[in-house]
């Protein structure tokens, strides 16, 4: 499933917390993002169209909550990134990040615990 990075803000806000009112949510992104009102229904539109989102009826609104998991969005985006850019590999997206300087100290010592606990 092919979730744009617009549609992605809305997901953010309904991992976040769910269900939601169409209100809530836009209280919660539009204003970070210069949307209107009627963007942010729009993008829910298209979630819902995608079937990434359900709507449950509550009273005279509609409630929302995501039917794809955060988890399986990431992984699906992270494998998408490293196989356009890195050939599916994930050594050299770490080279690219550590030669651009945008590793921290922090990162680095993930990096190596990791590597540790692969190598048991």
């Amino acid at each position: 499933m092919k979730i744009s990075a617009a549609e992605s803000v809305i997901m953010e806000a309904l991992w976040r917390e769910s269900p939601r009112a169409a209100e809530a949510i836009g209280a919660e992104v539009a204003p970070g993002q210069g949307w209107s009102e009627g963007t942010v229904k729009t993008l829910i539109n298209r979630l819902m169209k995608k079937s990434a989102i359900a709507a449950q009826k509550d009273g005279r609104r509609y409630l929302y909550r995501p039917l794809l998991a955060r988890e399986a969005y990431v992984a699906a985006e992270s494998q998408g990134l490293l196989d356009r850019l890195f050939e599916g590999r994930l050594a050299p997206l770490v080279s690219h990040f550590s030669k651009s300087r945008k590793l921290t100290p922090e990162d680095v010592e993930e990096l190596k615990r990791l590597i540790r606990e692969l190598d048991r």
